[in-house]
């Protein structure tokens, strides 16, 4: 796209009025280039909303950079560039622009502009960061230093802010103690330096050595408080009192905001643990070690008494991080003291409810719980369990309250609460379902019990439906199209793409950056005969790169492109290998060699130095850069390994094999998976304790790897039965590696333990079989005495279950569970079974309709042929996208092509291989239809007039 050339450069001086004027005299330009202008797009596109446009922003940036400083004055400009910046996604503002800011500034226009780049530092990349550090350092650089000393002044540190990372390790060690004692002293010095969320050990501790120079004292509790985050990297240990120590630790809880680094945060907490547990014990200090307590082993919990934790509470319930195990042990000891559950003990607990059982909360009176959902604690119960919430919403409708309690349940609480439930309920309104979240098949329920004048507040909106859009007036559409897309992440896609149609239909002009969504699996019609040539396409693809398929990558990207596309790669969920093998040959394309990357390249590559060779990984871990991120750790660790043989573990059969460490545990992360099986053989048993709920979360152990870690918790634990219920949640993925015999050793009877079980999606039939029979033994229970909590408890483990045990769940129950029942990818025998029982529900299959199809999920993969195809092909989009590919491949062809096509976007990407194998040249074509978003018929149920009486927006409410 050329840029426009013909801003007049006449210079004026401008009051806000003016400037104003001189941003649409900008926007003007652009729309003549663009040909935006349309009496449809106006109605929609305020100022905004054109901001969000693709290449928009980039444009008005660019001319403003090249003719605004020309034209006005500096600080008028920088008023300009500052609304611009802090509208758009700023993945423009690379280093070869900022080389074109301006190098001549006034004093208060180069400060107001440094402003600027500071709020936007978390928006750029590393690379970018740097740059604008040079940008910068140009003006604040004088040249009356000698070598001896620094130009780096109080004054200069504050106005870098955040960008003092970016200094010199050498640098930091010339700045002046008188300056380095000015900046310490100034009142918001805490604040910039609680920011420096980026900076390395080396850099930290050269400021540390500095502050200390300058005549601070760094164990003075004032002097601790104004070091910000550099307290994370404290290093005089010597000789410290226990009064420090806990005065560091209580400074350290903001220390999990930095970049990395963690594995050494850790090390310095449990340093400073250990200080400040000088002549006391645990007890008596629980409630001064602030976030510290978070690395407490399970034994250490273990051995604190119940009046400890009672008195310790007011600082334990504010402490984040805590394991699902630790939780567990400290709620259980909490209650213990307090020997009986009530709303004000729980009102006490903060982060710590989560402990707390699920038969507990089933146990609780109905009017406490109803309080604790109105009270304080409610911001904490989206945290718990499936089932810990159903357990409480199960006690609450037996009690008959449940009409009054249900407009305080808020957030994704209330998402829990089953359709029956729903239906018994009357009275609901708009701004009753504000702070709610909604499952798509209550919203159906919620908007029919309204009534006639539907105002579609927040969550509501997922329940408008593509016959509604179609019906739209013109003018109403148009008039509330920023409604849509304001709540556009709450919309399905086959919602956005009656949307778009829509919009076409109305508008006749340019697509609307929305409708760019539409396109599935690399499938966009815009770019399937072109290419991605500069930074305008990348604009434009937006969240659409992601799906470019790798050959479109490999020849159809320049590298002027890729340059600005990092960031957004970076952004993508599931990419393919075969899409990051591309952007890998890309990147060396782009940067050269790895010899070559500076840090800042290393960081912006980010999660694709996975894909480099070890080679390279090496060539990068050689160059000793201080902002490597951990694959680079993992894999030079790794390397060392093969010539190091320090740290060397001496048991019996360990001789000459180096155990990991609890530290190096938690800097590797995923990466321990390249420990062998001799290595974790050899660990310290300490180390295994500290690190046991890590290593469980490690995806890629194999089974040699799951049964080392199991004996090793045998071996700290102690046998099968005496392992405790927080043992067993610990374990992680470790718990796969037990046999069926080892499980039924263990002690099941909580529906807690069973609920962590059933996470795991790999056991087999055998050991679910074992766990399901141990619960059942261990709690008294059969199949027909199982309550709705004990069936979300159970998860997976219910894939288990034969036809005679489904059969005889109460019905009651069931109905209560049959959302998260239809979450489980169970064999299609199951699934059958579970249709049965969902038809004892809700009435036979053929009469479903949307509400349920969208409540039950992959339960629809039980329906037969004859169902299959008895539903109007109106009632497709409504199947969930999972119950798509649970539909056996010969159930699947009874569907008509008509149906196919409307399956919309979402689920017709589901598509099983299997599945369209089984299909003939008709249905294939609709589903190809399906994919694209193509426009297909819906009924015109209603006039535009009668749409504006039934649905009113916020915009059209007056809200």
């Amino acid at each position: 796209m050329d840029q426009p050339n013909n801003l007049s450069p006449t210079r004026v001086t401008l009051f806000p009025r003016l400037r104003s004027l001189m941003l649409l005299h900008l926007l003007g330009e652009m729309f003549v280039v663009m040909g935006a202008r349309n009496t449809a797009w106006e109605k929609i596109y305020s100022r905004d909303i054109l901001f969000q446009s693709p290449g928009v922003n980039r444009t008005l940036f660019l001319i403003t950079l090249d003719k605004c400083f020309l034209a006005l004055s500096a600080l008028d400009c920088v008023d300009i560039l500052s609304q611009v910046l802090h509208v758009s996604a700023v993945n423009y503002l690379q280093p070869d622009v900022i080389g074109s800011l301006p190098n001549v500034l006034q004093e208060d226009a180069f400060r107001n502009l440094s402003t600027v780049f500071k709020d936007l530092y978390d928006r750029t990349s590393a690379n970018t960061q740097r740059a604008l550090y040079g940008w910068m350092n140009i003006y604040l650089y004088k040249t009356d230093f000698n070598e001896s000393t620094s130009w780096v002044s109080a004054e200069n540190l504050w106005i870098l802010g955040r960008y003092m990372v970016h200094l010199p390790l050498e640098e930091i060690l010339k700045i002046s103690l008188n300056e380095i004692r000015l900046f310490v002293s100034y009142d918001n010095a805490t604040k910039q330096l609680d920011t420096v969320y980026d900076i390395t050990p080396e850099l930290a501790q050269a400021f540390l050595e500095r502050i200390k120079s300058s005549g601070f004292d760094m164990r003075n509790t004032s002097t601790i408080y104004r070091l910000g985050l550099l307290v994370c990297f404290y290093d005089d240990m010597e000789q410290m009192d226990a009064a420090v120590a806990r005065a560091l630790l209580h400074q350290m809880i903001k220390c999990n905001q930095l970049r990395g680094f963690q594995a050494e945060v850790q090390k310095l907490k449990s340093q400073l643990l250990n200080i400040a547990m000088q002549n006391q014990t645990l007890n008596d200090i629980l409630g001064s070690l602030s976030d510290a307590v978070v690395g407490l082993t399970s034994s250490q919990l273990e051995s604190l008494s119940p009046e400890a934790v009672h008195n310790a509470i007011a600082t334990l319930n504010q402490v984040s991080g805590w394991a699902k195990s630790q939780v567990m042990i400290l709620s259980s000891k909490y209650l213990s003291y307090e020997k009986v559950l009530s709303f004000y003990n729980v009102s006490q607990m903060g982060a710590l409810v989560t402990g707390i059982s699920t038969q507990s909360f089933y146990s609780m009176n109905p009017k406490e719980l109803s309080q604790i959902i109105r009270g304080t604690t409610s911001q904490y119960l989206s945290d718990l369990s499936p089932a810990q919430q159903q357990g409480i919403l199960r006690k609450i409708a037996a009690s008959g309250d449940f009409s009054s309690s249900v407009k305080d349940i808020q957030g994704a609480f209330f998402k829990e609460i089953s359709l029956s439930d729903l239906w018994k309920q009357t009275g609901y309104n708009s701004s009753m379902m504000k702070g709610k979240e909604l499952r798509r098949s209550q919203v159906k329920i919620i908007i029919q019990n309204i009534g006639k004048r539907k105002e579609l507040t927040g969550q509501l909106v997922k329940g408008v439906t593509c016959q509604l859009i179609e019906s739209m007036g013109t003018d109403f559409f148009l008039n509330n199209f920023k409604f849509f897309e304001n709540n556009l992440h709450l919309l399905s896609p086959y919602q956005v793409n009656c949307l778009a149609w829509k919009f076409w239909k109305v508008s006749s002009v340019s697509i609307p950056p929305f409708l760019l969504l539409l396109c599935q699996q690399g499938k966009c019609f815009l770019f399937q005969n072109g290419s991605v040539a500069d930074e305008y396409d990348v604009d434009l693809l937006g969240n659409l790169i992601c799906h470019l398929p790798p050959a479109f990558l490999h020849g159809r990207m320049s590298l002027k492109a890729m340059a600005t596309a990092l960031h957004q790669f970076r952004l993508c969920q599931q990419l393919s290998h075969e899409q990051k093998t591309e952007i890998k040959y890309k990147l060396l394309e782009l940067y050269g060699s790895p010899n070559n990357w500076t840090a800042e390249t290393t960081l912006d590559v980010g999660p694709f130095l996975a894909l480099l060779s070890k080679g390279e990984l090496n060539v990068l871990a050689e160059k000793s850069l201080t902002l490597l991120n951990l694959y680079i750790a993992l894999f030079s660790f790794f390397s060392l390994l093969e010539e190091n043989s320090c740290y060397l573990t001496f048991f019996p059969d360990c001789l000459g094999t180096r155990a990991p460490s609890s530290d190096e545990i938690i800097k590797l992360a995923e990466a321990n998976v390249f420990w062998s099986v001799q290595e974790l053989k050899c660990m310290d048993t300490g180390t295994f304790d500290k690190s046991v709920e890590l290593l469980g979360t490690v995806s890629g152990f194999n089974s040699s790897q799951l049964i080392v870690l199991k004996e090793k918790a045998k071996q700290v634990w102690g046998s099968l039965p005496d392992w405790k219920s927080y043992h067993i949640v610990s374990l992680g993925r470790t718990a796969l590696a037990l046999t069926e015999h080892e499980i039924k050793e263990l002690d099941l009877h909580s529906v807690d333990t069973i609920s962590v079980l059933s996470q795991q999606t790999e056991w087999t039939f055998t050991q679910a079989r074992s766990i399901l029979q141990g619960f059942l033994e261990d709690s008294g229970q059969t199949i027909s005495t199982l309550k709705s909590f004990d069936l979300v408890g159970l998860g997976a483990i219910l894939c288990a279950l034969n036809s005679t045990e489904i059969m005889s769940i109460r019905t009651a129950e069931f109905s209560a569970a049959v959302a998260r029942i239809g979450l489980l990818f169970c064999s299609t025998p199951v699934l059958r079974q579970f249709k049965k029982m969902t038809e004892s529900v809700f009435g036979t299959a053929t009469s479903w309709n949307g509400s349920i199809l969208q409540e039950i999920g992959t339960i629809a993969g039980g329906l037969n042929e004859d169902e299959l195809k008895a539903f109007d092909k109106n009632l497709m989009p409504y199947f969930q996208p999972i119950a798509i590919r649970c539909i056996p491949p010969e159930i699947f062809q009874a569907l008509s092509p008509e149906q196919i096509a409307n399956l919309g976007p979402e689920n017709a990407a589901m598509v099983t291989r299997s599945q369209r194998e089984h299909l003939n040249a008709s249905q294939l074509q609709s589903l190809q239809l399906a994919l694209d978003g193509a426009r297909t018929s819906t009924p015109e149920t209603q006039s535009g007039a009668s749409t504006t009486q039934a649905m009113q927006t916020p915009a059209a409410s007056g809200e």
